[in-house]
């Protein structure tokens, strides 16, 4: 089920653009397509920065995970109770959207190689190319293993609690924090940093 509101940050103290994104949102779910299109403008880009991070840079899966959310977003908005901020809700939307595209890949069975495997071979494959290139971050980010790079990406950019990301990603908390441990220090490997 979809959740349609969240706590909000600073009750009372709505910013210019939160009222504006208000009277957008209420006249969306009237059924008003062109203030639906101006709540897309004003939030996809920063929406699609963290699905494609969450989707390891792979714009296809990305721009699905955010066609995704925006649909979502369309069907849930008349039940939207504006307890937090559009942006915020949006933003979680998404970022549950990626997430459950995460799972899904890899609970499919059309991987030939299991994923542990497949995380060595990505590793090394990613050390070697990173290494030789001298590749940025945001390309050394995609080459991690999708649970280590979800958890990298909710933890240390999201801002995200290891309870949070334990309870979204079906882990305990140990294991976040394992997988947080690992992916820095993959991503270290893969920049050439040596500590």
């Amino acid at each position: 089920m979809l959740e349609t509101s969240m706590p909000s940050d600073a009750p009372g103290c709505a910013s210019s653009a939160d009222r504006d994104d208000a009277v957008l949102a209420r006249a969306a779910a009237a059924g008003d397509r062109a203030a639906y299109e101006a709540i897309y403008r004003r939030h996809s880009p920063r929406l699609y920065a963290v699905v494609w991070r969450l989707c390891g840079g792979n714009a296809a899966r990305a721009d699905d995970a955010l066609q995704d959310t925006f649909i979502a977003a369309w069907k849930a908005l008349p039940h939207f109770r504006f307890q937090s901020a559009l942006g915020t809700w949006l933003h979680r939307l998404a970022v549950n959207t990626a997430l459950m595209e995460l799972r899904a890949r890899s609970a499919s069975s059309d991987h030939l190689v299991d994923d542990a495997d497949g995380e060595i071979l990505a590793a090394i494959a990613g050390a070697t190319r990173c290494q030789s290139t001298g590749m940025d971050l945001e390309r050394a980010l995609a080459t991690l293993p999708p649970r280590a790079r979800a958890v990298l990406v909710l933890h240390d950019l999201e801002g995200w609690k290891h309870q949070e990301i334990a309870d979204e990603l079906q882990m305990a908390v140990g294991s976040s924090k394992a997988q947080l441990h690992r992916a820095r220090g993959l991503l270290r490997a893969r920049l050439g940093e040596h500590t």
